[in-house]
């Protein structure tokens, strides 16, 4: 594909988990990929990863809560490539404290990283898809956003009520820009990655029995999903969230 037509997608928190297998995911349907996170070495390990795949990626070393470099870093990536189709909106904080536990600083972390650092990129990357007719923006959430944490989560109450802005956020902006923009978003339920294994490890023998499907999820369910909902022509949806859970909480 000529870089012409080449598609441009922006994942935050790449470097490993959810954020890796999603970036991975679009290097596979054909994307160049700006990735962005601030653990260096495992990040240029993705970057090498989406390489490998015959695609051009970019580090950006970078914390999704400085509204200024979310903004510099969005104005860069389009001058490099001409334009931005994707932005998935992955980086988080974990946050595993309870309300009698956690710290003002802690809980305005959460604040700043998980929501705050989702309308950082919303707003730095919408002149880019507007000025180009078009363009996909899909927030990572949690299923723990509409029912509160479960005893094996790895966050607390403070991770589900930032993860709940984000949806606030992804209905607002579906609305505001439509019809060029699609926004939408995705709830993982039990995924296993470098960062839930521990909080998972004492319940893995009963909880895939609480899983209608039979399994705890991988970040590769969570991609194949944001894979489509980034490519699938045409898509008549926005402000849609998408439980991806294995019917953990079927309604």
């Amino acid at each position: 594909m000529s870089d012409a037509g080449r598609k441009v997608a922006i994942v935050t928190g790449a470097a490993r988990g959810i954020g890796r297998a999603i970036a991975l995911a679009l290097a596979e349907k054909g994307f160049a990929l700006a990735l962005v996170d601030m653990l260096e070495d495992p990040l240029r390990r993705t970057a090498e990863e989406v390489a490998s795949r015959g695609m051009e990626s970019w580090a950006i070393v970078a914390d999704v809560s400085d509204y200024a470099a979310a903004h510099r870093h969005a104005a860069a990536i389009a001058a490099r490539w001409g334009r931005i189709d994707v932005l998935v909106n992955n980086a988080a904080v974990l946050q595993p404290k309870r309300i009698l536990e956690i710290t003002e600083a802690e809980w305005d972390l959460g604040v700043a990283v998980n929501l705050k650092g989702t309308f950082n990129w919303c707003q730095a990357v919408a002149p880019a898809m507007l000025e180009g007719g078009a363009g996909r923006i899909i927030n990572i959430s949690s299923v723990s956003a509409n029912s509160g944490p479960s005893e094996h989560a790895a966050s607390r109450f403070a991770y589900s009520a930032t993860k709940a802005g984000v949806l606030g956020l992804t209905r607002g902006l579906a609305r505001e820009l439509a019809p060029k923009i699609s926004v939408n978003a995705v709830c993982p339920g039990p995924i296993l990655t470098e960062r839930t294994a521990a909080s998972f490890a004492p319940h893995m023998e009963r909880l895939p029995r609480q899983i209608p499907l039979g399994r705890v999820g991988t970040p590769e369910d969570i991609a194949v999903v944001v894979a489509f909902l980034a490519t699938a022509e045409p898509l008549f949806m926005t402000g849609e969230i998408i439980d991806i859970d294995g019917g953990a909480n079927i309604n």
